[in-house]
């Protein structure tokens, strides 16, 4: 498999050498375990080859093949190999000496949460910095803090406050808004100190931005959103950069830790989920583009609506961070190069105007979650405790922004003029 080629190839071919059939769509493999080899007709060695838990305890090597699916299985094999090679950066075109370029490692969980859930628990911080994001991360933070006495900080926390083997969690674009914060800046932090730096980048997902090209250690991916992009399955997803900790080809070792971690807690994805996020990853270059830029052109609309007495009063946005913040542009440009993501947000006049906006539309579904090929709306106060009453998440799918556009007009001239009761 040539490494240079366009992601949109490779999410259809990267996992081609690991089909163990004829078939060109993978097939669903659902059972749990799997007979041990040699038995008759094996083709993979006999008693006299096999290697008991206590000599690969104490180190000897054990052939490889599937034993459990808690452990691994040939659907979670295709699809965390694809999502290393996706989550990869590659070059741009081939040269004469080119070698492989290095691989990071994914490793898949059975949801965002459990893969979060999962970094504390490798990572095991004195110290995490978390800022504003999804606040399910908070919440299990705050649990881990309970449990292990883990101090939180703010993510603007001076450096000094941070210490070796620290973690600072950075969600980016951030959730609900869909604003971007400096990838590098804080890798500089954290690591200048020794810290590691996580970075949830599921508003972001390829060909978005690339996190380990601005210094993070290990991305984080909640797979039920652009990776599974159908709103059909739960999943997530940590991957880990190759040269991890300053060394290289480090990243497939504390892979492995992860996924015996992994083992232990329980949190594998199902084998229909596994499936389902391995027909998904086919088309999320071109699912992420589409929606990427349906949402720019929508934000770039409803910001150009905006008056005195429009029902909107602010529309926030990763694209027009730059005309806001001028000093954001250098590092933004760098980060998001090909799209500033698919989810935005706006802030209505009134509690009232968010509260009914929702159900004045009619090709954005009112429902919480993300990332799915269809264009979803949320009051978000429905289900974030800290959110602004008056601010609506967009998660724009792949309509035509055109008809988006138009029902957008229409449900804003029905709400326009409501007042607080």
């Amino acid at each position: 498999m040539a490494q240079y080629l366009d992601i949109s190839t490779l999410a259809i071919h990267a996992d081609d050498s690991l089909a163990l059939t004829a078939d060109v769509a993978p097939p669903i493999h659902v059972s749990t375990t799997y007979r041990y080899p040699g038995g008759q007709g094996s083709i993979q060695g006999g008693p006299d080859d096999w290697v008991s838990a206590k000599e690969r305890a104490a180190g000897k090597e054990a052939p490889n093949f599937y034993v459990y699916s808690r452990h691994d299985s040939p659907t979670s094999e295709r699809l965390e190999h694809t999502l290393s090679i996706l989550l990869s950066p590659a070059p741009l075109s081939p040269t004469a000496d080119a070698s492989p370029y290095p691989l990071h490692s994914a490793v898949s969980y059975a949801s965002g949460q459990s893969a979060f859930h999962a970094a504390l628990v490798h990572f095991r911080p004195k110290t995490i910095s978390i800022g504003t994001c999804y606040h399910g991360c908070r919440a299990m933070s705050e649990l881990f803090s309970e449990l292990t006495g883990m101090r939180i900080l703010p993510l603007d926390c001076p450096a000094g406050e941070l210490s070796s083997g620290d973690l600072i969690h950075l969600e980016t674009p951030i959730n609900p808004t869909g604003t971007a914060v400096s990838i590098g800046a804080l890798a500089q932090k954290a690591h200048s100190r020794g810290a590691f730096l996580l970075v949830d980048s599921t508003f972001a997902p390829p060909p978005l931005q690339d996190p380990f090209a601005h210094g993070a250690d290990i991305v984080m991916h909640s797979s039920t959103k652009y990776i599974g992009g159908h709103s059909d399955m739960l999943g997530g997803v940590l991957c880990v950069r190759n040269d991890y900790d300053g060394v290289l080809n480090n990243g497939a070792k504390v892979a492995e830790k992860l996924r015996h971690e992994r083992v232990l807690i329980g949190g594998v994805m199902g084998s229909l989920e596994l499936w389902l996020g391995l027909r998904s990853l086919r088309t999320l270059g071109l699912r992420v583009s589409r929606a990427s830029n349906n949402a720019t052109n929508l934000v770039a609309w409803l910001s150009s609506t905006i008056t005195s007495t429009s029902p909107i009063a602010e529309v926030h946005h990763a694209s027009l961070q730059a005309e806001k913040n001028p000093g954001d542009k250098e590092w933004l440009m760098k980060q998001m190069p090909n799209g500033f993501g698919p989810v935005f947000s706006i802030i209505l006049r009134n509690k009232r105007m968010a509260r009914w906006l929702p159900s004045e539309l009619e090709l954005f579904h009112h429902a919480t979650s993300l990332g799915g090929v269809e264009s979803l709306v949320e009051w978000r106060a429905m289900s974030d405790d800290g959110a602004d009453e008056r601010l609506l998440r967009f998660s724009v799918g792949c309509e035509d922004w055109r008809d988006l556009r138009a029902d957008l007009e229409r449900g804003l001239k029905e709400v326009e003029g409501l007042e607080e009761q």
